[in-house]
This record gives C-alpha cells, sequence and structure tokens, in this order.
C-alpha cells in the first residue's frame, strides 16, 4: 500500500465583493440601528455582489491570486473544488465555470455543498485527492452570493449576511514547505435541518409563482438555537483539533466568522484568549463558506501565522454540518 502523501498550502487568494453595504445602510430598510448590529454580531459593513457578477466571478479573481501567490499556473491544476452554497446555476457546476475562466485546462472541476463548512469540505476533499495520489495540485475554494437570497424586510437575517471568495492551493508538503495539514474532521446532525434553511427552489419545492410569493427562496434562520449549536460546537472542535499537541503552539485560530458574540464565548468556553483568534466578520459579515479562507488570506498578509506554529480552522453551518483542520504553518 502506497504511502499517504502529506499535503501543504502553497498560497492564498481572496476577493470581496465591490459594493459596500454599511450598518447605516440597513438603516434605511428594517428597524435597526449600527449600534444594535454592532453590540449583537460584531458587523459593521458587508459587501455585495454588483449586478453583473455571480459567485464564479469572485471565485476566480480569488483563484487567480491564490495561483499567483503560488507560482503555479493554471494549466498545471489537476482539480478545482468549490464549497458554496450559491451557485451561478443548479446545473452546471460553479467549479466548471471557474475552471473554464482560469484556463485550467487539465482539472476535473466539482462543487460541495455544506453550507458554511463548504470550504473546509472543499479543502478536506483535495487535501485526500492528493494524499491518495490522485491528484498533484488543487484549487479549493469557499466562495458565495449571499445577498442574492436575503429578505431585506427580515431583520433577522438580511443584516448578518455578505458575499465573497477565497481561494487555497494544494500541493504535496514536499513542495509547498509550509501549512502541512495535520488533522481534519467533518460531521453533520441533518436533524437540525431546518435551524438554518432556503425551503424553495430546489427538487421539493421548485421554483413557482407562488413559493416566490411565500419568500421561499429566502434564507431563514432560528438565531437562539443556532447561537447555542454554534458555540458549543466551535470549542468542542478547538479542543478536538489540538488534542495530543501543545495548545501553547496555536499561534492563531482562524473560525467561521458567523458572529462576534458566538465566536468570543466559545474561546471562553475553551478557555484561551481572544488575542489569538482572527475575526473580521466586522469588515465583512457572515460570507458562509467564503469566511475562513478570506481570513486565512488576511491573516498571512498581516503576519498572524508564524513559521513552525499550528493554526486551527473551525467551522459549522446549515445542515448542520461542521468541521475543523489543523495545520503546521
Amino acid at each position: 500500500m502506497a504511502s499517504r502523501v502529506a499535503v501543504g498550502i502553497a498560497g492564498t487568494g481572496i476577493c470581496a465583493a465591490p459594493r459596500v453595504m454599511t450598518n447605516h445602510d440597513f438603516e434605511k430598510l428594517v428597524d435597526t440601528s449600527d449600534e444594535w448590529i454592532v453590540q449583537r454580531t460584531g458587523i459593521r459593513e458587508r459587501r455585495f455582489v454588483a449586478p453583473e457578477q455571480a459567485t464564479s466571478d469572485l471565485c476566480i479573481a480569488a483563484g487567480r491570486q491564490a495561483l499567483e501567490n503560488s507560482g503555479l499556473r493554471a494549466e498545471e491544476l489537476d482539480l478545482v473544488v468549490v464549497g458554496t452554497l450559491t451557485p451561478d446555476y443548479l446545473l452546471p457546476a460553479c467549479a466548471t465555470l471557474v475552471q473554464s475562466g482560469l484556463g485550467a485546462t487539465r482539472a476535473g472541476a466539482f462543487d460541495v455543498n455544506a453550507a458554511c463548512t463548504g470550504f473546509l469540505t472543499a479543502l478536506h476533499t483535495g487535501e485526500a485527492f492528493i494524499a491518495a495520489g490522485r491528484a498533484r495540485n488543487v484549487l479549493v475554494l469557499g466562495a458565495e452570493s449571499l445577498s442574492r437570497f436575503l429578505d431585506m424586510s427580515d431583520r433577522a437575517s438580511c443584516i448578518l449576511f455578505g458575499d465573497g471568495a477565497g481561494a487555497a492551493v494544494l500541493r504535496p508538503h514536499s513542495e509547498t514547505g509550509r501549512g502541512e495539514i495535520l488533522r481534519s474532521t467533518l460531521g453533520a446532525d441533518g436533524s437540525g435541518y431546518d435551524l438554518i434553511h432556503m425551503r424553495g427552489g430546489g427538487a421539493k419545492i421548485p421554483p413557482t409563482a407562488e413559493s416566490l410569493a411565500k419568500g421561499e427562496h429566502f434564507i431563514r434562520l432560528r438565531g437562539r438555537e443556532v447561537f447555542r449549536f454554534a458555540v458549543t460546537k466551535m470549542a468542542d472542535l478547538i479542543l478536538e483539533m489540538v488534542e495530543g499537541f501543545d495548545p501553547a503552539d496555536v499561534c492563531v485560530v482562524v473560525p467561521h466568522q458567523v458572529n462576534a458574540r458566538i465566536i468570543e464565548a466559545a474561546i471562553e468556553r475553551v478557555g484561551w484568549s481572544m488575542d489569538r483568534v482572527f475575526v473580521n466578520i466586522d469588515k465583512y459579515g457572515n460570507t458562509s463558506a467564503a469566511t475562513v479562507p478570506m481570513a486565512l488570506h488576511e491573516a498571512i498578509e498581516q503576519g498572524r501565522l508564524q513559521p513552525g506554529k499550528l493554526v486551527v480552522f473551525v467551522a459549522f453551518g446549515a445542515g448542520l454540518t461542521w468541521g475543523g483542520t489543523l495545520i503546521r504553518w
């Protein structure tokens, strides 16, 4: 049996959607205020796609930057995996549009949908292909155009979400020399599907005039239940990822940017301080599958990842789904 190939992160990229929506903009749409939103979520602004843009456009921009930072050409990619719940179309996969747009002529391409856990699901998938010797160079992305599915009269949901994309190029660790993936986990509990869901648009409730009139194509969530689940799951995932390692070696935690209060409560539950956590939800809101790779890219740019130290990724989302990854930078 062939030995497992260690996998590393060779480069990352980011694309924030161009239109800035501040909390003050939402004051004109719903009964809310900048102070109310900041206190409850930590969000000050978020980005929305332009009318002519879609998820694949964000992916292509983030993918190009990741390829440039990795020193790899698009034609050298073997696989493109996009984690998203808002693809351009139900058919074909968003990843095929990204593959074509980048000129990755040798690469296979497919999407994974695990909601906010989408990037970690794509990351784990890409790692498995390389580790098994089925691929050598893989581009994984998390990207969303959530603004297209927001009910702008629903204060509980419309203020939370934004659009963006993050990307990472995976290669054998022997060639990257950094970002070695040490441990990964994925989990799900489908009995909690209705905590965060979008009922309309699929095979069960296809788009009709009636379903559109009912707003069934919009994102709905049960905030209190999501809060409790997220705090517990984030804390448990962090502890699971560092088990057997010295927690003092963790230089930064890159969590799903779901809500600043959730992140703070989870880190308090673990017993760590917030100075070990990278948070950028104030700028982008919750971009679902894009939050972790966008935060990772900015953390690298700001020098938060220290050579030889450990980095923890954690995410959770609709499904319910969750995932964790431990890397050594």
